[in-house]
C-alpha cells in the first residue's frame, strides 16, 4: 500500500508586514537595534519548539539577548548604547515574533529588574549589578505578584522589619520569572513599621530564600517561573532600594512594562498573521490555492486590520515615550487593546490554518497559547479596563 507523504508547510519566513508603512520612517540607530533583534529571532527559531515542548528553560538563549545588547530595554546603563522608545519597543516585538517565554525573559530581565536598579538603586547598587544583569551573566527576578495578591497588588502581604538595621523578610510570592535562575530577586514587602512598600536585592542562596518551578504550565513553558517560600529572610541595609518610599514608586517600574506587553502581543499577532498568509498561499483545497476562497480572504482583512491598529497604537505610545508625556492610562489602553487583538487573530489563524494549526512545527498554537499568559500578567484586561473606567469618569470601582 502507498501513503501520500506528510505535507509539511514553511510558514515561518517573516514579510515585515507594515500596512500603513508605520514604521517606515524609523532612524538608522533604531534599526540597527531592530535587525539585531531580527537576527536573534531567526537564530533561535528552529530550537526553541523543543524547549517549549519539554518545558525547558534555555538560559544559554536569555545570555545569547545580553550579548547582543537586547536586555537594556531603553535604559541608560553604562557601557551599553541607549535604545530609544522605538527601538525598544521594536525589539519586543521582533523577540515576541520568535518566541513568548524569552520575549518574557527579557521583559523581566531589563524592563523590571534593570529598571527597578536605575530607578531606585543606589550608585553601589548600580555598580555592582547592571552590567552582570545587561549582558545577562546574572540572571534577575521581581517579586511582586503573590498567591493570593496578583492584580490586587497593593494589598501586598510579604512583610519586611527592621532589627538592629538589617532587614528580616517574610512571605510568599509566586509567577516570579528568574525566581530560582540562583541569581538575585527584587523582593517587595510591606515594611511592619510605616506599611510602605519597600524593596530589597535578595541573593537567591540567602538562607531562609526557598524557590520551587512552577510545573504544569501550558503556555510559556521555555521559561522558568517560581513560587517562592521567605522564611525569616534576612539581609542587610545594602540590600535596601533607597529611592523606593511607597507602592506609586512601585508602578513607575511597571508603567514602561505594561507598553513592552503591548509590542510583545504585537509580535505574537505578526507571526500568526504572516504564518496564515504563507498557509492561504501554499495550500490547496478544493482544486484551489486556500488563499482564493472568499472566506480566507476575509478572514486575512480582519487580521491585517486589527495588527494595524495595534501597531499604530505602539508607535503614537512610543512617540509619547520619546516626548515624555505618556500617561500611565495610555499604557494601560495599549497594553489591553493589543493583547485583546492578539487573541483575536490567534483564535482566526489557528482556525485558518485547521488541523495544522496545532502542530507546534507551525508556531501559531505556541504563540496562541503564550498570548493567553501576556493577556493576563502586568495587569489582568479587567484591571486595565477599571484604570482607564477611572481616567474617563473620575470615579474608582476599585473598591
Amino acid at each position: 500500500m502507498s501513503s501520500e507523504p506528510s505535507m509539511r508547510y514553511e510558514l515561518s519566513e517573516s514579510l515585515d508586514t507594515d500596512y500603513f508603512s508605520t514604521f517606515a520612517d524609523v532612524t538608522a540607530q533604531d534599526q540597527e537595534f531592530w535587525n539585531t533583534a531580527k537576527t536573534y529571532g531567526a537564530e533561535i527559531l528552529p530550537q526553541i519548539n523543543n524547549y517549549w515542548e519539554q518545558a525547558h528553560y534555555p538560559v544559554q538563549l536569555v545570555r545569547r539577548m545580553g550579548e547582543l545588547d537586547l536586555l537594556t530595554d531603553g535604559l541608560n546603563i553604562p557601557g551599553h548604547r541607549v535604545m530609544s522608545p522605538l527601538a525598544a519597543g521594536l525589539v519586543a516585538m521582533e523577540i515576541s515574533r520568535a518566541d513568548g517565554s524569552m520575549a518574557a525573559a527579557a521583559a523581566v530581565q531589563g524592563g523590571l529588574v534593570l529598571r527597578s536598579l536605575v530607578l531606585f538603586g543606589s550608585a553601589e547598587q548600580q555598580e555592582r549589578y547592571l552590567q552582570p544583569l545587561a549582558t545577562g551573566e546574572l540572571l534577575g527576578g521581581f517579586a511582586l505578584s503573590e498567591p493570593g495578591h496578583g492584580s490586587d497588588s497593593v494589598g501586598l502581604a510579604t512583610s519586611a522589619r527592621c532589627e538592629g538595621g538589617r532587614w528580616v523578610l517574610n512571605g510568599h510570592k509566586k509567577w516570579i520569572g528568574n525566581g530560582a535562575s540562583g541569581g538575585i530577586t527584587i523582593v517587595w514587602a510591606r515594611d511592619e513599621a510605616d506599611s510602605q512598600v519597600k524593596g530589597f536585592i535578595v541573593d537567591q542562596q540567602t538562607s531562609g530564600y526557598s524557590a520551587e518551578v512552577i510545573g504544569g504550565k501550558g503556555v510559556l513553558r521555555a521559561i522558568d517561573q517560581a513560587e517562592i517560600s521567605l522564611q525569616n529572610v534576612t539581609v542587610g541595609p545594602e540590600a535596601l532600594l533607597p529611592g523606593v518610599r511607597s507602592f506609586k514608586d512601585v508602578s513607575r517600574a511597571l508603567v514602561d512594562t505594561r507598553v513592552n506587553v503591548g509590542w510583545s502581543a504585537l509580535g505574537h499577532a505578526l507571526s500568526m498573521f504572516e504564518a496564515c498568509l504563507h498557509y492561504a498561499k501554499s495550500r490547496t483545497q478544493f482544486g484551489k490555492p486556500l488563499g482564493a476562497h472568499q472566506m480566507v480572504q476575509e478572514r486575512l482583512a480582519q487580521m491585517l486590520a486589527e495588527l494595524t491598529n495595534m501597531q499604530l497604537q505602539c508607535r503614537a505610545v512610543a512617540h509619547a515615550q520619546a516626548a515624555n508625556s505618556l500617561r500611565p492610562t495610555q499604557a494601560s489602553l495599549l497594553k489591553y487593546h493589543n493583547t485583546r487583538a492578539a487573541r483575536r487573530i490567534a483564535a482566526t489563524a489557528r482556525d485558518l490554518l485547521g488541523g495544522n494549526g496545532i502542530l507546534l512545527e507551525n508556531h501559531v498554537i505556541r504563540h496562541l497559547g503564550d498570548v493567553e499568559a501576556l493577556h493576563t500578567y502586568e495587569g489582568t484586561e479587567s484591571i486595565q479596563a477599571l484604570i482607564l473606567g477611572r481616567d474617563l469618569t473620575g470615579f474608582s470601582a476599585f473598591g
